[in-house]
């Protein structure tokens, strides 16, 4: 999410958590992204965000990574809240088969 006008740049979803789907997520947004934009992602301290792969991908197009503090919601507080409105209004109120 651009924090300066709330835009989802790039998402991908899936039932299980897979460091595929988080390169994907980049790859989708570094085509919607000028190079050389002096960017920050900001994100929790989740291992995939941990991974040498997704920080050698930040590395290489020069942006910048940020991590919450362990344990402080507070630090990613959009990002909670935009994922928080999601489930209430989508997952919570639905029934699906499949993903």
């Amino acid at each position: 999410m651009d924090l300066y006008n709330r835009e989802i740049i790039s998402y991908t979803i899936s039932d299980s958590p897979k460091f595929v789907l988080v390169t994907d997520m980049l790859n989708k947004a570094f085509k919607k992204l000028s190079d050389n934009t002096n960017l920050i992602l900001h994100s929790d301290q989740g291992w995939h965000y941990q991974h040498q792969t997704y920080q050698q991908m930040l590395e290489n197009k020069g942006i910048i990574q940020s991590m919450s503090r362990k344990g402080n919601c507070l630090d990613n507080a959009v990002m909670e809240n935009f994922f928080g409105l999601l489930k209430s209004e989508f997952f919570y109120l639905q029934e699906f088969e499949s993903v």
